[in-house]
């Protein structure tokens, strides 16, 4: 059998805490999550969740992760990490991991969000779960939208008003 050299370990637990450290870094946002209790299945279909937001999802040890907050100046995010937790990154999506999370946990009591990081800064399940309960990004689009396009509907709703109404004058 062979002898596993105690430098390699700790490199490859270096290089665990850079890839850490790097996903703390540049995620917009990140969900500390406990998974205990979900089943194999239900994991599964999260997992299928997520990738389909374009949230990378990750069951990381503690000890590894917390390393990773100290060398990110995160560490307040050290008191979620207890216990079985798996973490969801998104670099690019605000809103969707907290989203998918949030709505999955309503279905399945056992998933508890613990807390994350938004935008740099350490959050908790509430303020996770007021993230959550915003529209995404095609919600916020589409409300702005129709911001826009009300002033030129009611122009015209008026001129047509106004024609009709000349309309019927004239006849």
């Amino acid at each position: 059998m062979a002898e596993i050299r105690p430098t390699v370990i700790r490199e490859e637990k270096v290089q665990a805490i850079n890839e850490i450290a790097a996903k703390l870094r540049e995620s917009q946002t990140t969900v500390v999550a406990d998974y205990r209790g979900l089943t194999v299945a239900q994991v599964t279909e999260l997992r299928k969740q997520l990738r389909e937001a374009g949230v990378e999802f990750q069951v990381l040890k503690n000890s590894l992760t917390r390393l990773a907050t100290e060398k990110e100046s995160l560490t307040e995010l050290d008191q979620y990490l207890t216990g079985p937790n798996a973490l969801a990154f998104s670099k690019d999506d605000i809103i969707a991991p907290a989203k998918v999370i949030a709505e999955f946990a309503k279905k399945n009591d056992k998933l508890e969000i613990k807390g994350g990081v938004i935008e740099g800064k350490v959050v908790d399940a509430e303020q996770i779960k007021a993230l959550a309960s915003l529209p995404n990004r095609e919600g916020l689009l589409s409300m702005l939208l129709s911001v826009l396009q009300a002033p030129m509907r009611n122009v015209a709703l008026a001129v047509k008003a106004v024609a009709e109404q000349k309309e019927g004058q004239g006849a």
